[in-house]
């Protein structure tokens, strides 16, 4: 699995709009991989496309994504890792297949749970009358 920043996340970071010490963050499902054009001018949940459908199993807007700073600034490499927690029994008896996640700042408006990341399965994933877990590959990393 790869994962990466969407562009206006360094935005949104400069002009206050996260604070990962209060933010609440929330993980989608989608059928479709991003393309870097997508990366680029997706800014809030209400670009995404291509989300799972709600039913059988699944809720659109996702669930919820917990988090934490882990550890210090790394004054090397110029950056702070936030740690993705596992998301254990995401869904559970759920149907459906995905082939990525895109993690976002949950305000509650689609117009303004800013987008951070995504995270490429790799393929498609499915879930038949199961559990669909996911097993983060990487930490958020956001750096100069």
């Amino acid at each position: 699995m790869s994962s990466r920043n969407f562009t206006n996340f360094a935005r949104k970071l400069a002009i206050g709009n996260h604070n990962f010490s209060s933010d609440t963050l929330k993980i989608l499902l989608v059928t479709v991989v991003p393309s870097q054009a997508n990366l680029d001018a997706w800014a809030a949940r209400s670009d995404v496309t291509n989300e799972v459908a709600s039913g059988s199993g699944y809720t659109t807007g996702g669930i919820a994504q917990a988090f934490t700073l882990a550890g210090a600034v790394d004054s090397t490499n110029h950056n702070q890792h936030i740690t993705l927690t596992n998301i254990v029994n995401g869904w559970t008896t759920s149907t459906f297949s995905a082939v990525a996640a895109i993690y976002y700042k949950n305000s509650g408006t689609a117009s303004t749970d800013y987008l951070i990341g995504m995270e490429d399965f790799g393929g498609t994933v499915t879930c038949t009358a199961g559990t669909f877990s996911i097993t983060h590959s990487n930490d958020l990393l956001i750096g100069v």
